[in-house]
């Protein structure tokens, strides 16, 4: 066990991967051919602050166990938070029991064993920020102060919010594969209000990172949420109309997702999918290009192994527009007869290539149109691709921002937005596990009044 495992996380390491040992010989006894399991333990601490006043202080401390196994070709699965032998012993128990009364599923078992991760590489993914609530009450307080400081418009608050979390995910199969690795996750973030005669806006900020040294400042923080909220007031409708638009790059990171549940093994093998049978297809300009690289250093969605243990390795998702593969864990690919892509568990950092415009680059492109700072609603159809949410954000004239807009409805087939993409900007976010900049696309439907 390293120092960072010694110090906040219990049982450490070497405890848990012999207990993941002992579940598998447990299983090999009661007469499963194929058995996994996966441990992990958590541990942070949250602390909220509004209006200058303490008002939540939450210490998170979690674990939990599942185990699988397989009798031939028929599958059962248990779970458990306690962590005793007993306990263990009897949740392996229950996972066979179940296993000899479900059907056969010609599919089903463990990824395939020369899939498994051979020396995995470290990441660098795991920082433990040493915070006493106390020193994360002072940050809350100077988060929110530079916010509700930043314009006297700024009438009220949500609150700022200061965590710090810290896991170990250990995994191991029949195949002799045993693996683990410790993460962190930092974030500072603050919500606030304003008025400005009848008008009332709300809008926020928020920084996340592994490491808590690469965190933006909480002032930054708080000036950040406070001018975005300034900057909505004054929102009116516009008239239903067809223009450009802007998601920035943080919505951005969504629109990308929706083409990643399209892609999914589940979806594809269920036939849910408005992209079914894509692979080869040309469903971006040729200049987009979206990049697996699940080994980026300190990244949020680096991983050495999947859930299943399978290699993650760099792949070309999308290249010169062209979709090459689909996002599958092992089931899912034997279900469309294919191999596992390494995607049990999700994408690992996803990377829209950028063009040479910022996003103040993106706007002079766009010239007029609208740029989408909020989206609301579940509009989103990945069986059909239709797409239909609420949205607010900034109506541009001459690569300018002339007001701001609230209360309008944007709506297109996804199938067509991808392919009217003009740009994507260099501004990246790299706060989750889809990292993109800004996109610029084509004309929309914009409904208004």
């Amino acid at each position: 066990m390293n120092d960072v495992e010694k110090r906040y996380l219990s049982p450490g390491r070497e405890k848990l991967e012999s207990l993941i040992g002992m579940i598998l010989d447990e299983a090999r006894t009661r007469g499963a051919s194929e058995a996994a399991a996966g441990v992990s333990v958590d541990e942070g601490l949250s602390v909220t602050v509004r209006l200058g006043e303490v008002e939540t202080i939450e210490y998170q401390r979690d674990r939990g166990l599942g185990v699988t196994v397989y009798f031939g070709k028929r599958k059962g699965a248990a779970s458990t938070a306690d962590l005793s032998d007993k306990a263990v012993r009897e949740t392996v128990a229950k996972a066979c029991s179940i296993a000899r009364y479900t059907a056969e599923d010609s599919c089903a078992g463990l990824a395939d064993a020369d899939r498994m991760a051979v020396n995995p590489p470290n990441l660098d993914l795991c920082s433990p920020w040493n915070l006493s609530p106390e020193a994360a009450i002072e940050i809350a307080k100077e988060c929110e102060d530079a916010a509700r400081d930043f314009d006297k418009r700024i009438s009220n608050s949500e609150g700022a919010s200061v965590g710090r979390h810290q896991a170990l995910r250990v995994y191991g199969n029949s195949h002799g594969f045993i693996g683990s690795y410790p993460t962190t996750s930092q974030s500072i973030s603050c919500a606030v209000l304003g008025s400005e005669g009848e008008s009332m806006q709300r809008d926020y900020w928020y920084s996340a990172a592994r490491y808590a040294d690469e965190l933006d400042t909480p002032v930054d923080v708080g000036r950040r949420a406070a001018r975005r909220t300034v900057a909505r007031l004054g929102a009116t409708k516009i008239s239903t109309r067809k223009a450009p638009i802007i998601f920035p790059a943080e919505i951005a990171r969504g629109f990308f997702g929706h083409l990643i549940s399209a892609i999914s093994g589940s979806s594809q093998y269920r036939r849910a999918s408005f992209l079914l049978n894509a692979r080869g297809k040309q469903l971006f300009p040729d200049f987009v290009r979206l990049s697996e690289r699940p080994h980026i250093p300190r990244a949020f969605g680096s991983r050495p192994f999947d859930r299943e243990g399978v290699a993650t390795v760099d792949r070309e998702l999308v290249d010169e527009g062209v979709l090459t593969g689909y996002v599958l864990a092992s089931y899912s690919a034997r279900r469309l007869g294919l191999a596992s892509t390494g995607n049990a568990g999700g994408i690992h950092n996803l990377l829209v290539a950028p063009g040479p415009l910022d996003f103040e680059g993106l706007v002079a492109e766009m010239d007029t149109g609208f740029v989408v700072t909020e989206l609301m609603g579940q509009g989103v159809n990945t069986v059909t691709g239709d797409y239909s949410r609420g949205a607010s954000g900034f109506w541009v004239e001459g690569g300018k921002v002339v007001q701001p807009v609230e209360e309008v409805t944007i709506a297109g087939n996804l199938r067509d937005m991808y392919r009217s993409i003009v740009a994507v900007g260099k501004d990246i976010d790299t706060r989750g596990t889809i990292r993109s900049g800004s996109v610029l696309l084509d004309k929309l439907t914009i409904a208004g009044s």
